[in-house]
């Protein structure tokens, strides 16, 4: 699962990401390879290979090469960025997606469903945000994750 995880991550040439998920993700920049399985230094490479954008209010330097910390999220400024892109953008953080979604940012959605129930957490979808989804793509895994790939639609008006 993880190589495939790999393989999503590889067309991403800029993260955009939350503080929380880049104080998360910011383990592959330092992590020690040696030893480590080829999916564990295929996607440090991927990690370190991307270039970065954090946005925090409170973060005061990135730890991390190829990153920049943004204090506000603009929709304008991602679109501009998303327009001269070569390569994709990803999004990561529950309240960044948040936004990218009311923005009407987001063009596919990477959902993994895990074999585990928690109650509560933050909705997929941020609340007024509707849209219709065309599935893409899904993959069942032997650890009872599923992999379901959706491309968005403005919801058409009935």
């Amino acid at each position: 699962m993880h190589q495939f995880v790999n393989d999503l991550e590889r067309s991403v040439g800029t993260l955009l990401l939350g503080r929380r998920m880049y104080e998360v993700l910011v383990y592959w920049e330092t992590v020690e390879l040696d030893g480590q399985p080829p999916h564990i230094r295929d996607f440090a490479e991927i990690w370190r290979a991307a270039e970065k954008v954090v946005y925090s209010r409170t973060l005061e330097a990135a730890s991390s090469a190829r990153t920049r910390i943004e204090r506000d999220f603009d929709p304008e400024e991602v679109r501009r960025l998303k327009a001269a892109a070569e390569r994709d953008l990803g999004v990561g953080g529950p309240g960044l997606a948040a936004a990218a979604f009311r923005a009407g940012l987001v063009d596919e959605v990477h959902l993994f469903a895990a074999p585990i129930a928690v109650g509560g957490g933050k909705p997929f979808v941020p609340p007024g945000v509707r849209m219709e989804l065309e599935l893409l793509d899904e993959r069942r895994f032997g650890n009872g994750f599923v992999y379901l790939c959706y491309r968005t639609h403005p919801l058409r008006k009935s």
